[in-house]
């Protein structure tokens, strides 16, 4: 296969500018990837965290509510958090990569990895859990 030569261009500088173009594109994709994380918060406010551009859980805050929704549902609410935040952080990734890459098969693998969209919420609100005696901790000193 024939390189694709300007007139009066030789192979070295073909090389050159080949070289160029991707270094540029490396210096893009990188500084477009150290701002991808994302931080998220609930809406009550009991919950924020913070996610680097890998997925990797940068920050974690409670707000004054989180002591007051009790252990599963202040769990549910930092993964629930942490789901959002991958979400936003893979999809920041992947545009920031096709956004260097153009619309190519790299970048259709790359959004084939992308985490699901989260089933729409129910318009009913779910059953509360009323705490019983088994959820309660022995130790009266455990705030949870």
């Amino acid at each position: 296969m024939q390189p694709n030569l300007s007139p009066g261009e030789d192979f070295q500088l073909l090389l050159e500018r080949q070289v160029r173009e991707m270094q540029s594109k490396a210096a893009a994709l990188n500084e477009a990837l150290s701002t991808a994380g994302a931080t998220v918060r609930t809406r009550d406010g009991a919950v924020t965290v913070t996610l680097a551009p890998n997925g990797a859980l940068t920050n974690l805050e409670l707000g004054h509510r989180a002591c007051e929704l009790g252990p599963a549902r202040l769990t549910a609410a930092i993964m629930g958090a942490v789901r959002d935040a991958q979400r936003q952080t893979a999809r920041a990734v992947a545009d920031s990569f096709a956004t260097i890459n153009g619309d190519t098969e790299s970048t259709a693998m790359v959004r084939s990895f992308l985490p699901p969209d989260p089933p729409p919420e129910n318009t009913e609100p779910a059953p509360r859990h009323r705490p019983t005696a088994e959820d309660r901790p022995d130790d009266e000193s455990n705030p949870w």
